[in-house]
């Protein structure tokens, strides 16, 4: 009884108990965790602009709309070409040394997830106008407009770049919207967000409760293609919208388009897989999404044969041995 009536020895050994405890349960696994969890090979690190634009992501509470985890469920395949896995969170650290990082994976899906956002929509004048007005690209968007990024200015300084907005946004900004170096930074951010390819040494989780992948007679020689329309909701739609008719003053339509339905079929391949600037200097610059998305072949032959054969479009369907020529030469 001598020992509980000691406040010395029992509060010294309630705290030995406890460090005892610490180290057990907290600090051992977490060592462990940092041994076993090497970032993937393949990954990058932040950049210095990248991290600033992490920075920012977190005080705008993006979080709170936001995930950036792909669950293995059959619904999550349009966010990412694979589940997360546990070893795709760690690069995250510690912001300094009195702050933790945010909780970045989140905890609902106001928004969607934003795991593979960097390869799903690499357009950045996509995402500046985005952040600028999110309705501006998509009508029945509810997310805020994070108009204090962006300054106004009379007339472009040197490296300045004017955001892209549909006209309608125009109408009572009286000079020209330009990002301002927080804008640019979380851009950065987002645009970095990519998943990166597994080595042969892991496993691929699959999807559970994954559907029959749709096939389509998508060639004029009636070989079975990709879902060329999937494709395109992925990868296309959110600049040239579902109904092919783009955004006025910022993203071309393809209803009608000239390159769409037109014989130059090499060019047609080259704007998938390496994008185009200049090209239509009254729109945005478009990024390489047949490459950022990996497309084969077979993707961009299906992804042509949906456009040109869409909204009103009967342009002639193309077939895998022709893209494939032209993606060879144009490596």
């Amino acid at each position: 009884m001598d020992f509980f009536n000691d406040h010395k020895k029992l509060f010294s050994s309630a705290l030995a108990f406890f460090l005892f405890l610490t180290l057990i349960i907290c600090i051992f696994p977490a060592l462990n965790n940092q041994k076993v969890y090497q970032p993937l090979q393949g990954s990058k690190a932040l950049t210095e602009e990248e991290s600033r634009g992490k920075a920012i992501y977190i005080r705008e509470g993006c979080v709170a709309c936001h995930t950036q985890q792909v669950r293995n469920v059959d619904m999550d395949q349009v966010f990412g070409n694979r589940p997360s896995l546990a070893v795709d969170y760690a690069r995250n650290k510690r912001l300094n040394l009195f702050q933790n990082t945010a909780t970045l994976m989140g905890t609902e899906r106001t928004g969607p997830d934003l795991t593979n956002i960097g390869v799903r929509q690499s357009s950045k004048d996509w995402q500046y106008s985005h952040l600028f007005n999110p309705r501006s690209v998509v009508p029945q968007s509810i997310m805020p407009s994070y108009q204090w990024l962006f300054l106004i200015k009379e007339q472009l300084d040197p490296g300045d770049k004017e955001i892209s907005l549909p006209d309608a946004f125009k109408r009572k900004i009286k000079g020209k919207v330009v990002p301002s170096k927080d804008a640019s930074d979380l851009v950065a951010y987002l645009l970095s967000l990519k998943q990166t390819e597994l080595p042969k040494s892991i496993p691929t989780r699959e999807f559970l409760y994954k559907k029959e992948e749709k096939k389509t007679n998508g060639t004029a020689g009636g070989d079975n293609l990709p879902d060329g329309e999937a494709l395109f909701a992925a990868n296309c739609a959110t600049c040239h919208q579902a109904t092919g008719e783009g955004v006025p003053g910022a993203f071309p339509p393809l209803k009608g388009d000239k390159v769409v339905l037109g014989d130059n079929l090499e060019l047609y391949v080259t704007i998938i897989m390496k994008g185009y600037n200049g090209l239509a200097p009254q729109f945005g610059e478009m990024p390489p999404v047949g490459t950022n998305a990996n497309f084969k072949p077979e993707d961009v032959a299906a992804l042509i044969n949906h456009e040109r054969t869409s909204w009103g479009n009967n342009g002639k369907k193309v077939t895998v041995e022709e893209v494939k020529t032209i993606m060879d030469k144009i490596k």
